[in-house]
């Protein structure tokens, strides 16, 4: 009886601590996923003002026909 409550106190004390390390990674790749969407929207937006920069000189190219 003695050596099955010791293994079951192992076995929390493991699963708490995978618990906590669970958690912490979560919190780690949150914070990674905030980030990488920040830059994807500045790089979004980079794309866009490029996009308009070629637009207004594709416009005021004189045609060649």
């Amino acid at each position: 009886m003695e050596t099955e409550l010791k293994s079951l106190e192992e076995k929390v004390h493991n699963l708490v601590r995978l618990y906590q390390d669970t958690c912490i990674e979560n919190g780690e790749l949150r914070q990674q996923l905030a980030d990488t969407s920040a830059k994807n929207e500045k790089l979004t937006e980079k794309i866009h003002i490029a996009a308009s920069r070629l637009e207004i000189l594709l416009s005021n190219m004189p045609d060649n026909e």
